[in-house]
């Protein structure tokens, strides 16, 4: 996968900079509402902040870099990006069984 046939790294960089304030709103709707399980999902949303962070900045050292090296940031870029809403899924889940029970 090259970086001028596949270029998916400004779409990783939009999307993941976005769910990152996504998590913010999360975490502070949580501190809001004071949640009695918050900390699983503090925690779990904590992961995602930082995964989507990682993300992000492989993203744009993807886009920056004009090294060989540039195809293999955005590979990192895309597996960050998968576990990162991998961990916001789960975040929202226990969310949402939070709120059933």
């Amino acid at each position: 996968m090259s970086a001028n046939n596949n270029n998916n790294f400004p779409h990783i960089l939009s999307a993941s900079s976005t769910l990152v304030g996504l998590c913010f709103v999360v975490l502070t709707s949580l501190k809001v509402n004071n949640y009695k399980e918050a900390s699983y999902i503090d925690e779990c949303t904590a992961i995602a902040i930082m995964l989507f962070m990682v993300s992000s900045i492989l993203s744009y050292l993807s886009m920056r870099s004009n090294k060989p090296s540039s195809p293999a940031y955005e590979r990192v870029a895309d597996v960050v990006f998968l576990s990162g809403l991998i961990s916001l899924f789960i975040a929202t889940m226990m969310i949402t069984f939070t709120i059933i029970q």
